[in-house]
């Protein structure tokens, strides 16, 4: 991912929104390649205006750097690459849940040891 680092750094994205042609140019994407990831990944989701022009956020273009690694650089299929972004949000939601009940055994135990 470091090459596309080089390009991308979200850190330099000053903007609210992005248009579907300046992220495009981010990736070296097309604009039909994001409209079809946008129908493929349900958490890629940038807003529209009434005239239907797309605005991308930073979470969006953090989602679409997610996808571009795992399908452009690392080979995935579109199915594979969605597999493993809903396999390391579940891995990430139980790493959450389980430093939650670590922090809630060791406050109940300063509690007793208060009490």
């Amino acid at each position: 991912m470091s090459e596309l680092q080089t390009r991308i750094s979200l850190e330099n994205l000053t903007k609210l929104y992005y248009s579907i042609s300046e992220v495009s140019k981010m990736f070296g994407l097309s604009n039909s390649t994001l409209r079809y990831w946008e129908t493929e990944f349900t958490n890629l989701k940038p807003k529209k205006n009434r005239h239907g022009d797309r605005a991308y956020t930073k979470k969006d273009i953090q989602d679409i750097e997610r996808i571009y690694f795992l399908v452009k650089q690392k080979g995935f299929t579109i199915e594979g690459a969605k597999n493993e972004l809903k396999h390391k949000k579940q891995h990430t939601n139980k790493s959450v849940v389980d430093r939650l009940k670590r922090l809630r055994k060791e406050m109940i135990h300063l509690l007793d040891r208060l009490g």
